[in-house]
């Protein structure tokens, strides 16, 4: 289990903002004064690989590709990304492009449009991102800056035919994204007990304690990143620099 670093733009800035809000008017946690190419240059300095760099909307191109040119090869790219321009996101720098919305049409699985992408970057180069929201007591896939529902269920079926197409997941608890409230407990042991595939959790790691409860719920597979509770972004749960020491430790 290792810690993943984000830089998610919306407008062209880094910003963290509560992912569950995008339907109803977004709200903004925390807006930085630096580029996108200072924090990929600080994750640079300090060894951390395997980070994402997220487009939330339109706006962002340009700040995107300086962050890629800032850590080649450092981190991945998701936002906008299909099979017709993943492989020009991977010559500008990215280790791997993340894909969600692309691989679906009308709330189901595009096979033809999944294999595509891979064709265009490689399944070592494809990321998907299954970032879900709850509904009648089941998690869902959900696309278009997670507005929308698709039919596709978060359990092991699911995620055995999802990994056969790509080197890793990227999964957004929505419900609890950006809001404070912790991570998502039940989401965490379903992953864990499948624990098929490399993958990333995002949303609601606030402390320590929740750092090591996915390390337990998890079963030690699953990555993390942290959002708004980070100093980095003007949190107070959780220090960069602790995190990035603990890596470098591996603890």
């Amino acid at each position: 289990m290792k810690f993943r670093p984000c830089i998610d733009l919306h407008q062209g800035k880094v910003k963290q903002v509560v992912g569950s809000s995008f339907a109803q008017g977004l709200v903004t946690n925390f807006e930085a004064k630096q580029p996108a190419a200072w924090f990929a240059d600080l994750y640079r300095q300090d060894g951390l690989t395997g980070g994402h760099v997220i487009q939330l909307g339109s706006g962002n191109r340009e700040a995107a590709q300086a962050a890629l040119a800032a850590w080649p090869q450092g981190l991945q790219i998701g936002g906008g990304v299909d099979e017709t321009n993943a492989k020009a996101w991977i010559e500008a720098g990215a280790a791997a492009v993340i894909v969600t919305s692309a691989v679906f049409k009308d709330g189901k699985v595009d096979l033809d449009r999944l294999n595509k992408l891979v064709r265009a970057v490689g399944k070592k180069r494809l990321v998907l991102d299954l970032s879900c929201r709850k509904q009648a007591g089941q998690y869902f896939v959900v696309t278009d800056l997670w507005t929308k529902f698709t039919s596709s269920r978060i359990e092991p079926q699911t995620l055995d035919f999802f990994a056969r197409h790509c080197a890793e997941f990227l999964i957004h608890a929505v419900d609890v994204e950006g809001k404070g409230l912790g991570i998502d407990g039940e989401l965490l042991s379903l992953l864990g007990r499948w624990g098929g595939h490399p993958m990333t959790y995002a949303g609601g790691v606030r402390s320590q304690e929740d750092i090591t409860a996915i390390g337990t719920l998890g079963q030690g597979q699953i990555d993390f990143t942290v959002g708004s509770a980070l100093d980095l972004f003007g949190g107070q749960g959780l220090k960069y620099k602790d995190l990035v020491a603990a890596q470098t430790q591996g603890v």
